[in-house]
């Protein structure tokens, strides 16, 4: 521990925070790509498939980044006007119904217990 001045301590105390600052955005970043990451392999794992076309077509996007935020989006490349029909079931032209098949509901709730312990993480080890 260094001696401060009292002159300069709030010039000292400025630099430790950005300090802190700097170093919980990187790991909230690394949070959420891991997120991202944990979103698109629970789909891609879960996901029906018949051709299996439609689980390799999910990826991850970056929408924006800037020096303290990171925007991410899991999405269906090719396949994105399936992702609504298996995930809720829709009407056969016939009659009748498609059941349901459930895969992005739960990989999301799943990255979002993991999302929520690693940002805890972060803020508390900073």
């Amino acid at each position: 521990m260094s001696k401060v001045k009292i002159d300069s301590l709030s010039s000292e105390v400025m630099k430790e925070l950005e300090k802190y600052a700097d170093v919980t955005t990187e790991n909230v970043k690394k949070a959420v790509q891991n997120a991202g990451k944990t979103v698109r392999d629970e789909i891609k794992s879960s996901a029906p498939s018949d051709t299996g076309k439609y689980s390799k077509s999910w990826t991850v996007k970056t929408i924006r980044e800037t020096s303290n935020s990171l925007e991410l989006v899991v999405h269906s490349r090719n396949r994105y006007q399936l992702a609504h029909l298996l995930e809720f079931g829709h009407a056969k032209r016939g009659g009748g119904r498609v059941s349901a098949r459930p895969h992005i509901a739960s990989a999301e709730e799943k990255a979002i217990k993991t999302f929520e312990e690693e940002i805890k993480e972060a803020i508390s080890n900073g």
